[in-house]
């Protein structure tokens, strides 16, 4: 996931089950579980960065899974869509 200027065409944040904190996070989850956290891992890194308010863009993917489960995480860890 990446919360992205679309006017500045930068990446503010990003957050992935790949990097070595996340994994450590997710380690007894399914994919759900993880998709969560990493909406949690994401806004944190946007609030950080003082950024609160976003648009969330599901690329075309159903709003249903692990798309709602990583706004879900996103939205409990302080991010407004």
């Amino acid at each position: 996931a990446q919360v992205i200027d679309d006017s500045k065409g930068v990446t503010i944040a990003a957050a992935s089950t790949v990097e070595m904190d996340v994994q450590k996070r997710i380690k007894d989850t399914d994919k759900k579980g993880a998709a969560k956290i990493v909406g949690q891992a994401i806004a944190e890194r946007a609030v950080k960065a003082g950024v609160k308010k976003v648009v969330f863009d599901r690329g075309g993917y159903v709003y249903t899974g692990r798309v709602a489960e990583l706004a879900a995480g996103a939205r409990e860890a302080g991010l407004e869509f």
